[in-house]
C-alpha cells in the first residue's frame, strides 16, 4: 500500500511581480502540498487564516515600515500575528523574515552594509543541533538581496551570520523559521532583481557586479540542495503539527 502523506494547505504571500516563489513551488507541489497565493501587487487579499495550515512570505524592495504608501502591509502584519497566535507554520524570506521579526517582537531597521550576490552563511552552533534546521551544513553559500535586517525576536533562535550581516534568520517556536537570504532563486529569478532594482547595485563592498551574480550555475545547483535540505525539515514540522 502507497504510503499516505499529509496535504498542507499553504498560502504563498507574494509582494512584487519580480520576486516569486522560485524553486520553493516546484518543491511544495512535488510533496503533495496545496498552493495559493495573495498577490499584494495586483490587490489581492488575505484569506480567513482558518483556511491556512502554513504560509511562506516572500521578499520586496520595501520596507516593512512603508506601511502609509503600502497599506496591506498592516494587514499581512496582524495576519501573521493570528496565525503564530494559532501555532501554525510560517517560513519568511528576506522582507517576509522581516515582517515576522516585527511581529514576534523584534525590531527591523538598516544595516550596516548592502549585502546584494553571493555570499556564506555560517550557522549559529546551536542552529546545527535545532530539528527546523536538520541537515543543513555548518557553512552554505547563499544569494542575498537586501538593505535592512532584524534584532533576534524574544525567544527566538539564532540562525548564522555573514561576514556583512550579524543576524541571517531566527528560528521560532515549533514552526516559524525567517531567513534574511534567499535559497529559492533561480538564474532567471536574479535576472529580474536585476532589472527592477538597479538602484540597489550602487558599488559597495558587499555589492557584486550582475554580471558575476549569473556567471556560475553551479551556484543555482548547490543553491536548490541547499533549499531541499531547509524545505525538507520545516514541512515535516509543519505536516506534524498540523497532524
Amino acid at each position: 500500500m502507497a504510503e499516505s502523506r499529509v496535504v498542507m494547505r499553504i498560502r504563498i504571500l507574494q509582494h512584487v511581480p519580480f520576486e516569486d516563489a522560485g524553486n520553493l513551488e516546484p518543491w511544495l507541489r512535488a510533496h503533495g502540498h496545496q498552493l495559493a497565493w495573495t498577490r499584494f501587487y495586483a490587490g489581492e487579499a488575505l484569506p480567513g487564516p482558518e483556511t491556512v495550515d502554513a504560509a511562506v512570505v516572500m521578499g520586496g524592495p520595501m520596507s516593512v515600515h512603508d506601511t502609509a504608501r503600502y497599506p496591506w502591509l498592516a494587514d499581512e502584519h496582524r495576519w501573521l500575528e493570528r496565525l503564530v497566535a494559532d501555532g501554525k507554520g510560517v517560513l519568511g524570506v528576506c522582507l517576509g523574515a522581516q515582517q515576522l521579526a516585527l511581529v514576534l517582537g523584534g525590531t527591523v531597521g538598516p544595516n550596516p552594509e548592502r549585502e546584494i550576490g553571493w555570499f556564506p552563511v555560517t550557522l549559529d552552533p546551536a542552529a546545527a543541533e535545532d530539528p527546523l534546521l536538520a541537515g543543513l551544513p555548518a557553512r552554505f553559500e547563499a544569494f542575498h538581496w537586501h538593505g535592512e535586517t532584524f534584532t533576534l525576536p524574544p525567544g527566538a533562535r539564532p540562525f548564522g551570520r555573514s561576514v556583512a550581516t550579524r543576524l541571517q534568520g531566527f528560528v521560532w517556536g515549533r514552526g516559524v523559521v525567517g531567513v534574511q537570504f534567499h535559497l529559492e532563486v533561480t538564474p532567471e529569478g536574479v535576472a529580474r532583481l536585476i532589472d527592477h532594482s538597479p538602484g540597489d547595485l550602487a558599488p559597495g563592498p558587499y555589492v557584486q557586479h550582475p554580471a558575476a551574480m549569473l556567471a556560475d550555475r553551479r551556484r543555482f545547483r548547490a543553491l536548490t540542495q541547499t533549499l531541499d535540505r531547509l524545505l525538507a525539515a520545516v514541512s515535516a514540522r509543519w505536516v506534524e503539527q498540523g497532524s
